[in-house]
């Protein structure tokens, strides 16, 4: 069972994601905040897998709250919860360490699959989020494409598989499976690809995987 931590200052927010929610066999919704304080005094006391975190709310942000959990408490996985006018907050969250962002008013199959992502280790963005982010990262510029496809030009084919698969949200275990590798392999090679794209998370390397086509759309 996936134990998650649900931070949003709207009260029918909450409501409408702890039904879908409700809905997942292998996910339950442990506690609830109002705010980023009150969701890192929860975590400490419940222990989550995933938080799930609005990224902006009043007195201490969801920007605030990840940034302090993935120091106090870095193997909890942190996914957010954003809107399409939020995106300085998103930019702000790129390079905090979360596993992924979430659009309030997306797919409810895109919450529960993104919440399995983070719990299984991997990065999951929903595919309206990415190309924002692809936008925001890029400036907006027409050649950004070909940029990204001469970033990943360094990888060998098979970091480049990989890293294709990190983006469309697979875990170290799926992707090992889906390419007959042990998952040990595949951490391997998430790290140097990682190290060799000089960015700093998944879902950073998931943005990049986006912005150079190499995504599958299966």
């Amino acid at each position: 069972m996936i134990r998650v931590l649900l931070a949003d200052d709207e009260a029918m927010v909450r409501a409408g994601v702890r039904a879908i929610l409700a809905a997942a066999p292998d996910i339950e919704v442990v506690a609830e905040a109002g705010d980023g304080r009150q969701a890192l005094e929860l975590a400490r006391a419940h222990r989550p897998d995933v938080v799930l975190l609005d990224i902006r709310m009043p007195v201490f942000d969801g920007l605030a709250a990840a940034e302090e959990l993935r120091r106090a408490a870095p193997d909890v996985a942190v996914v957010m919860l954003t809107t399409f006018s939020e995106d300085e907050y998103i930019s702000r969250a790129l390079g905090s360490g979360v596993s992924g962002f979430l659009l309030k008013s997306g797919d409810p199959y895109e919450l529960m699959a993104g919440i399995r992502a983070a719990h299984g280790g991997a990065a999951f963005l929903s595919p309206q989020i990415a190309h924002r982010l692809i936008q925001e990262v890029s400036g907006g510029r027409m050649s950004s494409q070909a940029a990204a496809k001469e970033r990943i030009a360094v990888l060998s084919p098979r970091e480049r598989e990989v890293l294709a698969l990190v983006g469309a949200g697979l875990s170290n275990a799926e992707i090992g499976e889906r390419l007959f590798l042990v998952e040990g392999t595949v951490k391997a090679y998430v790290s140097h690809l990682l190290s060799r794209l000089n960015v700093r998370n998944r879902v950073q390397a998931a943005v990049l995987a986006y912005e150079a086509g190499i995504v599958s759309r299966e």
